[in-house]
């Protein structure tokens, strides 16, 4: 055994490398099987004969599984041990990849989905735990940066290799991508990382788990069928997330009774760390919810490829490789509240530029919208989650993961659901075609349907005009919603005025902060 905390402050050695490296590959799987599905949604429709509300549940399936199972990763991470629950959540994300090709109707797919998101959400809560225990507090801004680089293949090769394969080969081979990575991690991670050591068992909070995770499901659920039933009066929307609601609320108020709660909330009262939850909450909503439409207007506006849309997507993963290792340094000397507040005004004039889409609005001017974004990506969120995990004991760790990861997925669950709430319903405001039905659904065909439709071939007899009129309105419906993105953008700037932004001597082992160079055994 070595003790990593004698490795000079900063610097990473040998050791948490390999580490590190294992998470990597559990992070690019995960990131890639969202960026690739998204953009094989229109393959899934017409493979399966299935409105655009059903494949979505490929996606909310996946996101509801995540919901389910983050909340048992701290308590299981320390019964179990973070090696044998970071492989088992590797098995299962690639057993549910390799059922998901095997799926020969919309419902398998969407099942077999939700077994890939019940390894996918244990994924990144452990795989942070493992790499902050490696690195030490002093050291995880740097090792964050390091991470981050390879994790951007995901959102730059993602939509890229979802485009190629789709077309090169059929949509199966999104999710049999996912088997190669899997093996080879497995067998990493049973090489790399060290043997567990798991702490002597808590009671399992059966009553907080049976209020939690049901609640954020329910929730989750209400608002995911918001873009299909287009209101929130509607009962399927406003039952769940009320009785979803209602459980978490109930869970927030019991949970500081018992000593070991599933969701240990007494950690917000470490101000670092509820200050950068917070932050990395409202961005989370305002850009996952915003970015997912990117490609979508690339796709359905502009009827571009697959492929193409998602090279049209590349510049923004490059701007946030070039800025990210830089951040990473600067987040392990510079407090956080002095750096993300540029890099987040980065994001806000490079999402601006998305407010002004129009059906020809230059490429280059999009792409250099886009790389802008990026160098701000790279600037805000990992020394966001940096300052979030820091200043917790080592003991406190893993706990502190799950927290921050479960409040990343519901952000990013509202942002789309909002964003896909006012795209859908400003594209239902486009007039009617007579004589013009949907065999599918049998609705009477919109001039915007008409005019996506025919961008992907689909030939639908109708004049040039109303094609034109379609795709104007398709396009205005696109930059309202990005009105509003950007707005959410803006309030960003509440929650990170109060990031730290002056470093602060402590004593070593003072409640709620890092011991100094407090030792961190690993094999």
């Amino acid at each position: 055994m070595t003790d990593q905390a004698a490795a000079p402050p900063g610097k990473l050695d040998a050791a948490v490398l390999k580490i590190a490296g294992v998470v990597v590959l559990g992070a690019i799987m995960s990131i890639l099987d969202i960026t690739v599905v998204s953009v094989a949604l229109p393959t899934f429709q017409s493979e399966f004969g299935a409105t655009y509300a059903q494949v979505a549940w490929t996606m909310t399936g996946y996101t509801l599984a995540l919901a389910t199972v983050i909340p048992l990763s701290g308590w299981a991470a320390d019964r179990f041990g973070t090696k044998r629950l970071y492989m088992l959540a590797l098995l299962l994300f690639t057993a549910g990849s390799v059922l998901c090709a095997t799926a020969g109707s919309i419902e398998q797919l969407v099942a077999y989905r939700v077994l890939q998101g019940l390894g996918g959400g244990m994924l990144m809560p452990i795989g942070m735990t493992i790499m902050t225990r490696a690195a030490g507090p002093e050291r995880i801004g740097r090792l964050m940066a390091v991470l981050g680089v390879p994790m951007l293949l995901g959102p730059i090769g993602g939509p890229i290799l979802g485009g190629w394969l789709i077309e090169a080969a059929s949509w199966h081979w999104v999710f049999l991508i996912n088997l190669p990575i899997g093996v080879i991690g497995l067998i990493y991670a049973q090489l790399a990382l060290p043997k567990d050591e798991p702490h002597k068992s808590e009671a399992f909070d059966f009553v907080g788990m049976l209020m939690l995770s049901p609640g954020l499901a329910l929730f989750l659920y209400g608002v995911s069928s918001l873009p299909e039933e287009g209101t929130i009066t509607a009962t399927k929307v406003w039952t769940t997330m009320l009785i979803g609601t209602v459980l978490v609320v109930a869970f927030v108020i019991y949970s500081f009774k018992p000593k070991h709660p599933l969701l240990d909330l007494r950690l917000l009262k470490n101000r670092n760390l509820s200050v950068a939850s917070i932050s990395l909450f409202v961005f989370v909503i305002a850009f996952m919810g915003a970015g997912l439409l990117f490609p979508s207007y690339f796709l359905q506006v502009r009827g571009e490829s697959t492929l193409d849309a998602g090279l049209l997507m590349a510049p923004q993963g490059i701007g946030a490789v070039l800025t990210m290792p830089i951040a990473g340094m600067l987040a392990d000397k510079i407090p956080v509240g002095r750096t993300v507040p540029f890099a987040m005004t980065l994001i806000a004039v490079g999402f601006f530029g998305f407010t002004q889409v129009g059906t020809d609005t230059s490429y280059l001017f999009l792409c250099g919208s886009l790389f802008v974004m990026g160098l701000g990506m790279g600037g805000t969120m990992m020394p966001i989650m940096t300052s979030a995990l820091r200043t917790l004991q080592p003991l406190e760790v893993a706990r502190g993961s799950t927290l921050v990861n479960i409040l990343q997925q519901i952000g990013g669950s509202i942002g789309t659901a909002i964003m896909s709430v006012i795209l859908t319903s400003r594209l239902n405001g486009s007039p009617e075609v007579p004589g013009a039905v949907n065999p599918q659904t049998g609705e009477t065909f919109t001039e915007a349907d008409i005019a996506i439709a025919n961008n992907h071939g689909a030939n639908i007899p109708a004049p040039p005009e109303i094609i034109e009129r379609g795709l104007q309105f398709a396009a205005d419906s696109f930059s309202t919603t990005f009105w509003v993105g950007f707005a959410l953008v803006l309030a960003t700037f509440i929650p990170i005025a109060f990031l730290p932004r002056k470093r602060r001597a402590t004593p070593p082992g003072a409640p709620g902060e890092p011991a100094v160079e407090a030792p961190i055994l690993m094999h």
